[in-house]
């Protein structure tokens, strides 16, 4: 049974955890803090009886937890790649920069002679 409430302890935390938004300075810290639970949520998991979960009546709110913190890991993996994006653009665009005609260079008028 303790490691039942371990479990709840820690997905209560992760998803408290999941809540708050993190200005773009925290963000490093925020997925460090939201990896070092899902690590200690999954040490509990592994110790669980699963069978004796299903007779208790914690049950309930141990699923209504997991979609809460599927939910919410989903709206933080979105940020993250929407912040991957905008930096691969902004590298993209930086190199327009550093040479402005590299999208229209080409090799055109050449021939070859292929007659001796």
């Amino acid at each position: 049974m303790a490691s039942v409430d371990q479990f709840l302890a820690v997905s209560e935390e992760l998803y408290s955890h999941l809540l708050k938004t993190p200005s773009d300075d925290e963000r490093t810290e925020f997925i460090e803090k939201i990896n070092e639970l899902l690590d200690a949520r999954e040490m509990a998991l592994q110790s669980l009886d699963l069978e004796q979960i299903s007779k208790l009546s914690v049950y309930g709110k141990l699923i209504e937890l997991d979609h809460g913190i599927n939910k919410q890991l989903t709206t933080v993996m979105a940020l993250v790649k929407k912040d991957i994006k905008e930096l691969q653009q902004k590298k993209r665009h930086e190199g327009s920069y550093t040479n402005p005609y590299a999208a229209t260079q080409m090799i055109d008028g050449m021939y070859f002679d292929n007659k001796k």
